[in-house]
C-alpha cells in the first residue's frame, strides 16, 4: 500500500468532501502530456536526483483537470493547465526533497489548504473528467462556496488496474 497525501474531511456535501490537506511537496514536470511528464518522474524518483535516493511512489499523482470555466487565480494552485505531479512522501520538506537532476523537475510546496473533491471510478476520461468538474464546481456554487483554483485530476491506481477499480478524484482549492 502506497501513502497518500494527507487530508481531513471536515464536511460533506452530498457526495462532495471539503477536504482540509496538510501542506506537501510536488515534484511537476508543466508543458507535457502526463504520460511524458509520468516518465520523467518516475525517473526523478529512481534515483535520478542528486543523491541518487529512490523515492518511495505515493498517491495520488494529479494534473489538470477539464477546464470548464476560467476561475480567478487568488491562491497558489496544485497544478497548473499542462503540468504533471508527484506528492512526495510526508516526511520530505522543500529544504530535505532530493534535487532533480531533470531540469523540467521542479519541486514545488503546497501549503495546507481546503479542497472540495469528489471521487469517481472508472478509467478518466475526458468527457468523464469534464462532466465530474462541472458536478463539483455547480455543487460548491449552490453551497455557497468559491472555487479559488483551477480544478485538478487526482489519480490513485497503477495504468493496468480494472476500470471498475480505479480510484479517481477532481479537487479545487475553496474559499469558505
Amino acid at each position: 500500500m502506497v501513502e497518500e497525501a494527507k487530508y481531513t474531511v471536515v464536511r460533506m456535501i452530498g457526495d462532495i468532501e471539503l477536504r482540509q490537506y496538510e501542506s506537501m511537496i510536488l515534484a511537476s514536470v508543466p508543458g507535457l502530456s502526463d504520460s511524458e511528464g509520468f516518465g520523467i518522474l518516475f525517473r526523478y524518483i529512481s534515483g535520478g536526483n542528486r543523491s541518487r535516493e529512490d523515492i518511495a511512489m505515493t498517491a495520488p499523482v494529479v494534473s489538470a483537470a477539464a477546464r470548464q470555466e476560467k476561475i480567478a487565480m487568488t491562491a497558489p494552485v496544485v497544478t497548473d493547465r499542462e503540468s504533471f505531479a508527484f506528492v512526495l512522501p510526508a516526511n520530505y520538506t522543500m529544504q530535505t526533497a532530493p534535487m532533480p537532476l531533470d531540469p523540467r523537475v521542479h519541486l514545488i510546496e503546497v501549503k495546507s489548504r481546503l479542497a472540495g473533491v469528489i471521487r469517481f471510478r472508472g478509467h478518466a476520461r475526458e468527457a468523464l473528467v469534464r462532466r465530474k468538474t462541472t458536478e463539483l464546481l455547480n455543487a460548491l456554487r449552490e453551497n455557497g462556496l468559491q472555487a479559488i483554483s483551477q480544478p485538478f485530476l487526482m489519480r490513485y491506481n497503477p495504468t493496468f488496474t480494472p476500470g471498475y477499480l480505479r480510484r479517481n478524484e477532481i479537487g479545487v482549492e475553496v474559499k469558505l
